[in-house]
């Protein structure tokens, strides 16, 4: 039965080890983001920040408030780590990166979204029963024992975000090879790699290896008899992704999962100090069981559902980007782009044509040639800058983009007062010209 199986108590080291090392990489990611310059370079230097749409009001600190926020997270890492007023550290830490990760999107990344995921599921689970201290300060929280529900939460978050990279993978521009040919041709320079890299045998292998790696490898580390080579091969995927493509502390977070997957008596025999088997207990019904069954199921169908709202809108969502972010769409595509935006005064027909650099840094120029929601959100602050004193504006662009090795398409069309049509969230938007034809 579904409920015993769920509500069952089990050793709980895979969780609380977990908790350790969660902690360290998130502490780590943001001392990290400002010892490198990102916070600098994403929140503090821009003049206009691109927030997710309808998260206008979320806005980088002034001065060097961005530092003490970052410093506030990594700090919060640490206290998570050491399980230190773990329910207020972990909640913390989940409200503040949900803010800094919807008021930019310039550096968007679906890694940013797993660990907003991530960082609300731990808030809620018991990961200072042992080993922290909490359980050292108030003995009565210690416990060597979670419910069932708790691992295979996680473990079904990171099936379906496996599963759907996966998927997404199996379309033309992936399976030609041509996507990999891209990705590898940035990183020509590499040291000792950089040749290694940009051979056809080589971006063969990846390609494949990407698409099996994201399907098989949950089921392949549960299932004992291949759980040893499966988690060989994930730290050399990882590594793999780490060294080439630089995508911070998320290569080492995916390694640290794997904890869920091996037997807790030997995750406990190696990180922690008791030795001691604990073995399942018998079924003890909470009494909060509809409400965690209730949360659970609507949590996931919205998982399960959300990554494929592509599906249902007009056209292709490598051309449109409609319904890209959040659906575990990683590494599939590169969008370049040329754009320009004129400011028409309706009244005296004067017309302004915009330098980008007199507003955007380079890399906020290179979202907005590419991508509709940067190019509409930027039409409505150049509105908003024109419009005063009463003015009547309108603000249209000229725009081509191309996608991997194809080329440039005209993307928006020119004839679309950008700043007057609404921005549609569930729905095709019309300024978008169709994709073009093979």
């Amino acid at each position: 039965m579904l409920s015993h199986f769920l509500f069952k108590k089990i050793d709980n080291a895979q969780l609380v080890v977990f908790r350790v090392f969660y902690g360290l990489l998130v502490s780590a990611e943001c001392y990290g983001a400002i010892a490198t310059g990102w916070v600098r370079r994403a929140l503090v230097e821009p003049q206009f920040t691109f927030s997710f749409i309808g998260f206008e009001w979320l806005q980088p600190l002034p001065g060097n408030g961005m530092y003490i926020y970052f410093a506030v997270m990594g700090t919060l890492g640490l206290l998570i780590a050491l399980g230190y007023k773990y329910r207020f550290s972990a909640l913390a830490f989940a409200l503040l990166w949900s803010g800094v990760y919807l008021m930019q999107k310039t550096s968007y990344n679906n890694h940013y979204y797993l660990l907003m995921l991530l960082a609300y599921i731990m808030a809620f689970l018991p990961a200072n029963r042992a080993a922290s201290l909490d359980a050292k300060l108030y003995p009565k929280l210690r416990s060597q024992t979670m419910y069932n529900w708790i691992r295979w939460t996680i473990i079904l978050q990171l099936f379906i975000v496996y599963t759907y990279a996966s998927v997404a993978k199996l379309y033309a521009d992936w399976l030609d090879f041509s996507m990999i040919e891209v990705l590898m041709a940035h990183r020509k320079d590499y040291y000792l790699i950089g040749d290694f890299l940009q051979q056809e045998w080589v971006h063969k292998i990846v390609a494949f290896f990407g698409i099996f790696f994201d399907l098989l490898i949950v089921p392949a580390l549960l299932w004992k008899p291949t759980r040893k080579i499966a988690f060989v091969l994930a730290i050399f995927f990882h590594l793999f992704n780490s060294i080439v493509f630089q995508i911070g502390i998320f290569p080492y977070l995916s390694l640290a999962f794997t904890v869920f997957f091996f037997d807790p008596q030997t995750i406990r025999n190696i990180f922690l100090k008791t030795k001691t088997i604990v073995p399942e207990t018998k079924i003890i019904t909470p009494k909060t069981k509809k409400i965690i069954l209730t949360v659970l199921g609507i949590y996931f169908l919205f998982q399960l559902v959300l990554p494929l709202r592509h599906l249902f809108f007009q056209d292709d969502v490598l051309w449109t980007e409609e319904g890209h972010r959040l659906s575990w769409r990683m590494m599939l595509r590169s969008r370049g782009g040329r754009i320009t935006y004129k400011v028409v005064n309706t009244q005296t027909k004067d017309t302004t044509k915009i330098n980008l650099n007199d507003y955007l840094t380079k890399k906020q120029q290179r979202r907005v040639a590419c991508y509709p929601d940067f190019a509409w959100q930027f039409a409505q602050h150049l509105k908003k800058e024109y419009a005063k004193g009463g003015k009547d504006i309108q603000v249209f662009v000229e725009n081509k983009v191309k996608i991997n090795k194809r080329p440039y398409q005209e993307f928006i069309d020119p004839q679309v007062d950008l700043a007057s049509v609404p921005w549609k969230h569930f729905a095709h938007n019309d300024w978008i010209l169709p994709s073009p034809k093979e």
